[in-house]
């Protein structure tokens, strides 16, 4: 599951740049790692580190789970750089 949404994230950075790397750390489902303009799923240290569950990130990816209500809310938890986690925003936006 992890992979086909790596993939789907893929898609949406063609032609676009992202400075620095992000985690998506969704536990035991395991980590989607953006860095050097790519997504995966191989885990790596990165500036930043989102702790979601796989349901929440696909809310949060999808339109559905606002990140600043989310962060309130408990249902994410952001680590490291928080430049990089607010440059995710104007990527998916």
């Amino acid at each position: 599951m992890l992979q086909h949404i790596a993939d789907e994230i893929q898609k949406g950075l063609n032609g676009k740049t992202f400075d620095g790397s992000l985690k998506f750390d969704c536990g035991e489902d395991g980590v989607i790692v953006l860095a050097d303009s790519q997504a995966s799923t191989r885990d790596q240290e990165t500036d930043c580190t989102i702790r979601i569950s796989q349901d929440n990130l696909i809310k949060l990816l999808t339109g559905k789970l606002n990140p600043m209500t989310g962060v309130a809310l408990g249902k994410l938890k952001i680590s490291g750089n928080m430049g990089v986690a607010m440059k995710l925003g104007q990527l998916l936006g």
